[in-house]
């Protein structure tokens, strides 16, 4: 009984049914908590329903934070609720304390065009608002939303094209379906991810507009009507459309009619299909379907997102590197004209969006994933080891009634997810804080996965079977497993290192405003929440010059300073960076394709970010970089000075074996 007075509003007249026990306060609610009949008479009088949390998902009658039930939505579209929720925000902004607003999740709000204009009018035009939007390989953001742009997951995705080698992904992917066949159809994954979401996650959410289409349509079968439905969910391309009222737009009439076309080809009938498109073209002049409507937008993207991110991500794992918020891992990296095309995009289309390298939800931190990325450049070393650490580590395996534990997927996503946070010196460094937070990751892994254990039905033999595997990994006992692991991680932990800088410098100068999470102005080898959200532990280092290349003091210092000494050149050249062009720049020679060259330009304000990718993992000293040029057009005046080195260089065709001959990459300005 207390617990429902803690945490459930009663109704006003609940209280006299207990108040007529005789006795002290706990007495009194003894004796009521062991009648049956008096305890059935309350929970009537209640305006909510007990339910056992696994049924939940079937009879919730009331929108929630994806499938959180405890975090339950609101109409924020009705105004009073947007002034009383809003209140300490907007008084925040009018008082100068905040200035810039991150909306996460606007994919959940009924209409977030009309939230985002009414937000923009309580905050003004000067305050920076960005929304946590998850875009498609070909989909854009709204350009009627009052926003400056996204929160950059869009710029993670860029990353891949740049630092994965497309034939050596290949051989993973290859080496991988060998491995685990059953799950190295991404396309079929994502379809049975999705059906799991609906028929059980959100069946009340399904259940709800299934009734709402019959009560519409009341010719069409329910039966029907919930099989339309749930494949038009299935093949929706992207999170979701904005239809509110009247007819869709362009492009969001082109995403309904691309789905409806591919759910065609799974129903024997498509009537009810039919009748579908017609509410979400909004053809239908109807309370009903108005609801109907904006309750599908609402459940197209959390279906979304939990059946990618929360569910696929930990099920597909060839490289998990690519398996990022917003990223799409069955693409194939497309090369550095590509990154300059999207880069061109996001120039015209959000140049004041965050470029994000890690936030709170990134399924690890970007200095993982830099070194991640790396694998695809060496797969057979990479595939080798893990046939070699899979036998290595047999003995730790169990054998199950359904099967071994961990099972072959499992084992392929634990080396890597583990190549991604192992240390520098694993031998000084803190043991039981990395079995700890390796330990969480990998029970949170396969419980996302939803495979043979889950959040809702939880497998305990098994969990134990995988994390008694995963610790044996960092059992000071598993010599020869260590040495072997380490010993492979040292070509793809120095190459980490070269893409973590060069990364960190493309997201300063690109198009857009850096976002650097918090620690990330450090070196950031986070898994998942809530291993990102640990407390941030900021030693101090020396200077570049007096650590080793390619250590990890070396690799910190260089990240620090490039982002102190880039973001105070922003700072003094604001219009460059906020108003100045975008020029991707030739490269000449036998490494042509190992390097990333672009300007920023602004009349005779220039500056030039040069970074290597995909090189050698022996060296990328004078020798490799003979014979290779970038071309540097004479209007940026005829000197240049590298701001990371101090070096001054002629315009033109410039060295790139005299450009890195002392530093692995190049931020140059015009000094003339």
């Amino acid at each position: 009984m207390a617990y429902f007075d803690n945490y459930f509003p009663l109704s006003e007249d609940s209280a006299e049914l207990v108040m007529t026990q005789t006795g002290t306060d706990a007495e009194r609610l003894q004796a009521f908590s062991i009648d049956a009949a008096k305890m059935k008479e309350l929970i009537d009088k209640q305006h909510w329903q007990l339910l056992y949390w696994k049924d939940a998902a079937r009879h919730l009658n009331y929108r929630r934070f994806f499938e959180v039930a405890g975090l339950v939505g609101i109409r924020v579209e009705d105004e009073r609720v947007f002034e009383e929720t809003h209140r300490l925000t907007i008084e925040l902004v009018r008082s100068g304390q905040v200035q810039g607003l991150r909306i996460d999740h606007v994919d959940g709000l009924a209409n977030p065009k009309t939230y985002l204009e009414r937000l923009r009018r309580a905050v003004g035009d000067d305050t920076f608002i960005v929304v946590e939007k998850i875009l498609g390989p070909d989909e854009t953001l709204p350009a009627d939303w009052p926003v400056s742009g996204t929160t950059g997951y869009e710029f993670i995705s860029a990353m891949p094209d740049l630092f994965v080698a497309g034939d050596g992904l290949k051989k993973i992917e290859a080496a991988y379906q060998i491995v685990d066949n059953e799950h190295a159809d991404f396309a079929a994954g994502l379809r049975n991810a999705k059906l799991l979401m609906i028929e059980r996650n959100f069946a009340g959410e399904t259940a709800r507009l299934t009734k709402l289409a019959y009560l519409i349509f009341p010719g069409l079968s329910e039966a029907e009507i919930s099989s339309a439905l749930r494949e038009l969910v299935v093949a929706f391309p992207v999170y979701r459309t904005y239809g509110c009222r009247g007819a869709l737009s362009a492009e969001d009439a082109a995403v309904v009619r691309k789905a409806v076309d591919k759910a065609r080809a799974k129903l024997p009938a498509v009537e009810a299909l039919d009748a579908i498109e017609s509410l979400l073209r909004g053809e239908i002049a109807d309370h009903r379907a108005a609801e109907f409507r904006a309750r599908f937008q609402q459940l197209s993207g959390p279906v979304m997102a939990k059946s990618v991110e929360d569910t696929l991500f930990y099920r597909y794992t060839p490289l998990i590197a690519m398996n990022e918020v917003g990223g799409e891992p069955a693409m194939s990296p497309r090369g550095v004209a590509a990154f300059h095309q999207s880069m061109a995009v996001r120039m015209k289309r959000q140049p004041h969006g965050l470029s994000a390298t890690s936030t709170h939800d990134t399924k690890r931190g970007e200095d993982a994933r830099a070194r991640l990325y790396s694998l695809s450049q060496y797969p057979d070393v990479w595939i080798e080891g893990v046939a070699r650490w899979r036998a290595l580590n047999a003995a730790f395996r169990t054998d199950l009634p359904d099967g071994p534990a961990p099972e072959p997927n499992v084992e392929w996503m634990l080396y890597q997810a583990l190549a991604g946070i192992w240390p520098a010196d694993i031998e000084q460094s803190n043991r039981d804080e990395l079995k700890e937070r390796f330990a969480a990751y990998v029970l949170k892994a396969i419980r996302e996965a939803k495979l043979r254990t889950d959040w809702m039905d939880e497998k305990p033999a098994y969990e134990k079977a995988v994390l008694d595997y995963a610790g044996a990994l960092l059992s000071p006992q598993n010599r020869a497993f260590r040495n072997d692991f380490e010993k492979t991680l040292q070509p793809f932990i120095r190459l980490g290192y070269l893409n973590s800088l060069s990364q960190v410098l493309i997201k300063l100068t690109a198009p857009g405003i850096p976002d650097i999470y918090q620690g990330a102005e450090g070196l950031d080898f986070s898994m998942v929440d809530p291993d990102n959200r640990r407390p941030i532990d900021r030693q101090p280092v020396g200077t570049s010059q007096n650590q080793s290349p390619f250590e990890e003091s070396w690799a910190l210092s260089l990240k620090r300073q490039i982002i102190r000494t880039v973001l105070r050149h922003r700072n003094s050249h604001p219009e460059l960076f906020l108003e100045g062009g975008y020029l991707p720049l030739e490269v000449k020679g036998e490494r042509s394709d190992n390097l990333v060259a672009f300007a920023r330009i602004r009349q005779k304000d220039a500056a030039i970010t040069i970074v290597p990718r995909l090189v050698d993992a022996g060296g990328t000293g004078c020798d490799y970089w003979q014979g290779t040029v970038i071309s540097i057009p004479p209007r940026f005046g005829r000197q240049m000075r590298d701001l990371l080195t101090g070096k001054s260089l002629a315009a033109g065709d410039i060295s790139a074996a005299r450009l890195f001959e002392d530093h692995p990459i190049s931020f140059l300005v015009t000094s003339d």
